[in-house]
């Protein structure tokens, strides 16, 4: 059974995304204070996080980055602010999703069941021996999970990678941003390809020498990314 834990200062609300949650067979804690959540969230196996940005003494953006640092689990955001900077700023954090209040209990079950179906396909997938990409001093080592780039060893959230991987696996040809979070996020109802952009931002910061004039990913002004081999 899943664990989830939400940190939402609003109990009427963290009450109802509980009550829904829990008839879907996971197990919720909730939490009221951010630092305590956060606390929580580091010391404990939590499954998904649900992190409300406006809790009070450390705010969701916090608690995303810090717990980002050191666990790889799908985190989700949700805020009453609708500003695209908010959304911008959580994904960049490692944030793998931003619901934007008011939203329907039914949609966060679904989110949280989509998320954790992707993880735990993820992480559940073996191989018997290393499956490489190396293109120019890139090297992906796909079964382990790990990016190095000129022996370097780079740190990758699970969306980072998947983004990464699938691009170096299918070079030189030119994918819409729709395509890419449709194949990456398998979730083509929900959610904003907004992501998509911060996410290719922060993979090239990661392994481009120079982000002006990236190497490995192309922008196609008006049509979407490249890989390029």
């Amino acid at each position: 059974m899943s664990k989830v834990l939400i940190v939402e200062d609003e109990e009427a609300i963290a009450d109802l995304e509980k009550d829904y949650l829990e008839l879907s067979d996971f197990t919720v804690e909730i939490e009221n204070l951010g630092d305590i959540g956060l606390k929580r969230a580091l010391e404990e196996d939590f499954d998904i996080l649900i992190l409300d940005i406006m809790v009070p003494n450390v705010d969701g953006f916090e608690i995303c980055r810090r717990v980002r640092e050191v666990k790889d689990l799908p985190i989700i955001l949700v805020s009453a602010k609708k500003e695209d900077i908010d959304k911008i700023r959580g994904l960049g954090l490692g944030a793998d999703d931003y619901m934007t209040k008011p939203f329907s209990p039914s949609e966060l079950v679904a989110r949280v069941k989509a998320h954790l179906a992707r993880y735990q396909r993820l992480i559940g997938s073996a191989q018997k021996e290393n499956d490489m990409i190396e293109i120019r001093g890139l090297r992906i080592d796909k079964t382990a999970r790990r990016v190095y780039v000129d022996d370097e060893e780079k740190t990758f959230t699970t969306k980072e990678f998947d983004l990464l991987t699938f691009l170096a696996q299918n070079p030189n040809h030119v994918y819409k941003k729709e395509e890419l979070f449709s194949e990456i996020w398998d979730m083509e109802s929900v959610g904003d390809i907004a992501t998509v952009t911060v996410h290719i931002k922060k993979i090239r910061e990661k392994i481009e020498k120079n982000t002006a004039k990236p190497e490995y990913i192309e922008t196609i002004w008006g049509v979407g990314y490249r890989f390029r081999i």
